[in-house]
C-alpha cells in the first residue's frame, strides 16, 4: 500500500508538488501521467526516500518515509527514469550483486540467491544476454536488467519510472504482461507518457499537472480514446 498525505515539494520558489494526496492499494497497477515537469519523478523520489518532501507525509506498507526510511526501501522495487547500471559488469554478475544486498542467509525473494537470479533472468527475457556485459546491451535489454534488479527481492511495492522506454514491440508486450502479472499481488505505481501503456497495464490512471492531481479515474470506466482526450484537456495540450 502507498499513502500520500498533503505532500508539497519546493525547489527554491518552484512548487514541484502542491498538496498532493493519493492512496494505492495492494493488487493495483496505477499509471501516473503528466507532461514533462509535472512532478511525476519528484513524487516517486519522495516515496523511495531519495529526497524529502517540504511538507506532508507518506507511508509505504505502513512505514513512514520519515521514521522508517530503511523499512520503506526494503519493501520497494524501484526503476528510476535514468536506469543506473554498472556498465562493466555482466548481467548475471550484476543481478547476483544486487540480490546479495538483500539476501539473508543466502536467500532473497523467497529463493536461494542463485536460483532467484536465474528466475529473474527468465521472467524478464534476459537469458540470451545473461553472459554479456551490460555496456554491450541494447537500450531495451538494459531496461530489462533494470526491471530484474527492481524485482529481485520480491518487493511488495514496485515504483517504475518510464519502465518500457526503449523496448521493441515484442519486448513491450512481454514486459506489459510481466507488470500485469506482478501487479496482481503487489502495489505498482508506474509513470509513462504513453496512454496506450496505461490502458494496457493499469487499472487506474492518475493525471498530474503543475504539481497538482487533476484526475484519478479507473481505466475500466473509460471509453476508447477517453484517457488521451482527458489528458490533453486537463494538461492544456
Amino acid at each position: 500500500m502507498i499513502e500520500v498525505n498533503h505532500i508539497t515539494k519546493l525547489y527554491g520558489s518552484q512548487r514541484a508538488l502542491d498538496d498532493v494526496s493519493i492512496k494505492l492499494n495492494k493488487g493495483e497497477v496505477v499509471g501516473l501521467l503528466g507532461p514533462n515537469g509535472a512532478g511525476k519523478s519528484t513524487l516517486m523520489k519522495i516515496l523511495t526516500c531519495f529526497i524529502p518532501p517540504t511538507e506532508g507525509e507518506a507511508y509505504v506498507n505502513g512505514y513512514s518515509i520519515y521514521d522508517n526510511p530503511i523499512e520503506v526501501r526494503r519493501c520497494i522495487g524501484y526503476l528510476p527514469e535514468q536506469n543506473p547500471l554498472y556498465q562493466e559488469m555482466f548481467v548475471r554478475e550484476f543481478l547476483q550483486f544486487v540480490g546479495g544486498i538483500y539476501a539473508t542467509k543466502g536467500s532473497v525473494g523467497g529463493e536461494k540467491l542463485n536460483d532467484r537470479v536465474e528466475h529473474m533472468i527468465d521472467i524478464t527475457g534476459l537469458r540470451p544476454e545473461a553472459n554479456k556485459r551490460i555496456g554491450m546491451l541494447s537500450k531495451g535489454y538494459r531496461q530489462r536488467v533494470g526491471l530484474a534488479q527492481a524485482l529481485i527481492h520480491n518487493p511488495e511495492v514496485l515504483i517504475l519510472d518510464e519502465p518500457t522506454t526503449g523496448l521493441d514491440p515484442n519486448q513491450l508486450e512481454e514486459i506489459r504482461s510481466l507488470i500485469r502479472s506482478v501487479g496482481k499481488t503487489k502495489t505498482v505505481l508506474l509513470s509513462t507518457h504513453i496512454m496506450q501503456e496505461v490502458e494496457a497495464m493499469c487499472s487506474r490512471a492518475i493525471i498530474i499537472n503543475h504539481g497538482h492531481i487533476v484526475d484519478d479515474s479507473p481505466i475500466s470506466h473509460m471509453a476508447a480514446g477517453e484517457l488521451t482526450a482527458k489528458f490533453h484537456k486537463l494538461t492544456n495540450r
